[in-house]
């Protein structure tokens, strides 16, 4: 995900059972965009540092994937 310049990557699983992160249709963020939901069980992300803030998994953090930015290009390590 990116906030101006600033980049977060996270591995697409959900840390309550091991199920991706995206709806069907590879949605991965509530409406609003200031979160991350876990389509399957509803639980909620911080995009800055992955901790769960609702949800079966509350105060579990997604996997980190390391991202960056490359002449204004998100790019994986």
């Amino acid at each position: 995900m990116r906030r101006g310049d600033q980049v977060f990557g996270y591995v697409d699983i959900c840390p309550h059972a091991g199920s991706p992160l995206a709806n069907p249709v590879g949605r991965f963020l509530t409406r609003e965009g200031d979160l991350i939901l876990c389509a399957a069980h509803g639980a909620l992300f911080r995009i800055d540092d992955g901790v769960a803030t609702s949800g079966p998994c509350a105060g579990q953090r997604l996997e980190r994937w390391d991202v960056g930015l490359v002449d204004g290009q998100v790019v994986t390590a």
